[in-house]
């Protein structure tokens, strides 16, 4: 490969991530669905798995509270996304083993300008996207493991990157041991050390869950309404197989609904399987069967919500931790480093059938841009659909008269009405998102984990949540309203007057005129609780979450103190 031919192939996936995020790169904050990020995070107990809500957003808040201390928040926000789609598509040209211009190229744009980066991307999962950007990684890390390299601190690393929530702790775990699982001693003692490396890195939101008993069960009927769907013409299976089939509709890009997204995965299909031949007799037997293995257990996880409801309705009532499992369409990123790198080979045997050094050009042109050309909506912050904004003045103001009151000695949370998950604030030009406000202030919050899909209700797990919105939705006066949510350790209610206006009464709310207002804008006003009695997570529960972040940092520090090691060992038998 020329120096010019090396330039491109490394410029090109961070070409493609610009492309993509090219409109959000300003200042402000891209809030769409679960993404949110706000001017400055403060770390807080609930991040840290002490909350009385399962840990969805465990570790990967306490991450950004730790993070924007020191990067402002809507920088940080836009470097962790570029990160991801950079990332992804570096990583994906280890997929492939061809090191032909077309091969990588192509690879690198099947990976990254893919349905399964648009769908997430609009939903919010950050966190995921950085799992999808990590899998080549860890691939990479597992094949030159076995050729005899030390790679195991690379590999915890990329896992530790994989695991900032569940799901992505998950999906990136099975991918690793599947990848370094193997009969013999060597493999075995691999696989070992990865699983036990995984189940560390993913001690913060595991133990958290397990602490929660009973309360990490989940609403069966979330079971339907989170199973992948169809798009467009394509029937469910062949969805998943071309990296869609997320369950929210609202997010899937327009030219998955037409006869574009057919067209690409026939495309794809075909090269692929023009470079089945060559995958086979340049890919080891053991690669082979890692990503065959991972595609299969994807495609699987990914179906079972709709081929077989019941049981998985079974799984997520009975089974503790089971709810992971509900959106089952984010395990089709298992799929995506088997289908990058039979398109990567494809490419590269199609462009070698040709003669002309033109034309090979021409083809190898295409096979890149097919990508792109079959789904252009994902380009341009998803076609103008995402775009950043400024938080309103008076989020600041409210923030600051609430840490005033914390500075003066007042304990608690803070209670977030109307009482529902999501907000349309006009100021986010209408964009679904979840409510920013306890994000942006200074207590832990306390927000309803009850979703709405299609108009159908799914339970949330968080019981003290339910007992307040029982005490919401009773007719206490206010004096005697605002007595029994100090009991449940609130401290502080936010009412956002537009969410109110928007939902009317389709959420909880209430009005505590007559209490003490510590701060009252045109959209927020904060009412204080006396006598609040915060809740505590208990001595025993502190320490089992403080074993568990030992165990996750410090086998992460294991693993860079490793690295540190070996670069300066090299570097004085250089000299």
């Amino acid at each position: 490969m020329s120096r010019p031919q090396l330039v491109l192939v490394r410029l090109w996936p961070w070409l493609l991530a610009f492309l993509v995020l090219g409109p959000l790169l300003g200042r402000g904050y891209v809030l769409t669905y679960d993404m949110v990020f706000v001017p400055d995070l403060a770390m807080r107990s609930d991040f840290l798995g002490l909350g009385t809500g399962l840990p969805r957003a465990v570790p990967s808040d306490a991450v950004v509270a730790a993070l924007d201390t020191v990067v402002p928040g809507d920088v940080l926000q836009k470097v962790l996304l570029l990160a991801a789609l950079g990332l992804a598509g570096t990583g994906a040209r280890r997929l492939v083993a061809d090191d032909s211009v077309a091969a990588q190229l192509a690879a690198t744009s099947l990976y990254l300008w893919s349905p399964f980066v648009a769908e997430r991307l609009g939903i919010g999962h950050w966190p995921l996207l950085l799992t999808y950007a990590a899998l080549p990684w860890i691939y990479d890390a597992a094949r030159r493991g076995r050729a005899g390299e030390r790679t195991l601190p690379q590999l915890v690393l990329w896992l530790g990157l994989a695991s900032l929530s569940a799901a992505g702790g998950v999906i990136a775990a099975v991918f690793a041991i599947v990848c370094v699982a193997g009969r013999s001693r060597d493999a075995v003692r691999r696989s070992v050390l990865v699983a036990a490396a995984a189940v560390a890195v993913n001690a913060p939101w595991l133990v958290a869950g397990a602490l929660h008993g009973s309360g990490a069960l989940s609403d069966p009927r979330g079971v339907e309404a989170f199973a992948a769907r169809a798009e467009g013409y394509l029937p469910l299976p062949l969805t998943l197989l071309g990296l869609g089939g997320i369950w929210n509709a609202e997010v899937v890009p327009p030219s998955r609904e037409g006869w574009a997204a057919v067209v690409q995965l026939v495309v794809v299909v075909a090269v692929g399987l023009v470079g089945v031949s060559t995958w086979r007799s340049r890919v080891l037997l053991r690669d082979r069967l890692g990503l065959g293995l991972a595609a299969v257990i994807g495609l699987v996880v990914a179906l079972v919500g709709s081929v077989a409801p019941d049981l998985l309705g079974w799984v997520v009532a009975n089974i503790p931790g089971g709810g992971l499992f509900r959106d089952g369409s984010r395990f089709v990123a298992l799929l995506a480093p088997l289908a990058a790198s039979l398109f990567g080979t494809g490419a590269a045997v199609l462009v070698a059938k040709v003669a002309e050094r033109a034309s090979r050009i021409l083809v190898a042109t295409v096979l890149a841009l097919v990508p792109l050309a079959l789904m252009p909506d994902l380009g341009l912050a998803l076609a103008g659909r995402l775009s950043a904004v400024d938080y309103p003045e008076e989020y600041a103001a409210a923030r600051s008269a609430i840490q005033e009151r914390q500075d003066a000695g007042v304990e608690g949370d803070v209670l977030l009405l109307p009482f529902s998950s999501y907000r349309l604030p006009s100021w986010n030009d209408d964009r679904p998102t979840l409510d920013p406000t306890g994000r942006y202030l200074t207590p832990n919050y306390l927000a309803s984990d009850v979703l709405y899909v299609d108009g159908e209700a799914i339970a949330g797990e968080d019981q003290r949540a339910a007992r307040v919105s029982d005490l919401l939705e009773s007719d206490l006066e206010p004096e005697a309203l605002a007595g029994a949510l100090a009991a449940e350790g609130i401290a502080w209610v936010v009412l956002e007057r537009d969410a109110q206006e928007m939902v009317g009464d389709a959420a909880p709310s209430a009005d505590l005129a007559g209490l003490p207002v510590v701060h009252e804008g045109t959209d927020l006003v904060v009412w204080e609780l006396p006598g609040a009695d915060p809740a505590r997570a208990g001595t025993a529960r502190e320490v089992a979450m403080a074993v568990a972040w030992l165990a996750g940092l410090g086998t992460l520090a294991a693993a860079v103190a490793a690295l540190l090691r070996r670069r300066t060992r090299a570097h004085r038998n250089v000299f």
